[in-house]
């Protein structure tokens, strides 16, 4: 029980602070576009990466060191991208709450932005599969529960605020409010790609 306690702390520490993935899982849930299935993406794609690193994919990327450059520079690009999109979107919205309701965006580029996301971020492979990798080998005979414990802080965590982001819907109503989430979510995403280039 407390390798899975450790896990979940460790696990929730790591993916609460604003992120890419977090901006993204947090506009999906104000317009009410795919929730359920983009939560499901997210937290099986953290469970798979804790799984990895839980196994030892760390050594791995320890032995293939032009791995991590090749995610930074692609991770980096489509995170200039997706920014981009949002101050575009910032600059051009109007009321964007009714507007989705009216139109929802296509199941698949969604899903692939989101996988995307997380894939292409070297960081969740250095918090997620080196950290929580390295960790796990603190509890011998328990890193199962350990990992299991990672996993569920994933699911909670993103099933959370994909849902808890209808009761923000009444402020996001208004087209200002909204601006500013683009813009928030597009200075998110340029300074996670400037951080990325200057390692």
């Amino acid at each position: 029980m407390n390798a899975a306690i450790s896990g979940f702390s460790l696990g929730l520490s790591l993916i609460l602070a604003i992120g890419a993935q977090n901006a993204f899982v947090l506009k999906q849930g104000l317009k009410r576009e795919h929730v359920f299935l983009v939560c499901l993406t997210c937290a099986a794609s953290d469970a798979i990466l804790i799984l990895f690193g839980v196994m030892g994919l760390g050594i791995v990327i320890d032995r293939a060191p032009w791995l991590m450059p090749v995610m930074r520079y692609g991770g980096a690009a489509f995170l200039i991208l997706y920014g981009a999109k949002s101050f575009i979107a910032a600059w051009r919205s109007s009321d964007v709450l009714r507007q989705a309701e009216d139109v929802k965006a296509a199941l698949l580029p969604t899903l692939l932005t989101c996988a995307a996301l997380t894939w292409l971020n070297p960081h969740v492979y250095l918090d997620t599969v080196l950290l929580i990798g390295s960790v796990s080998t603190q509890f011998p005979g328990a890193r199962s529960l350990f990992a299991a414990g990672a996993m569920l802080s994933s699911f909670v965590f993103f099933f959370s605020l994909g849902y808890a982001a209808a009761w923000l819907r009444p402020i996001f109503a208004r087209p200002m409010a909204w601006r500013v989430l683009e813009v928030i979510v597009g200075i998110t995403m340029w300074a996670i790609a400037h951080k990325l280039l200057s390692e």
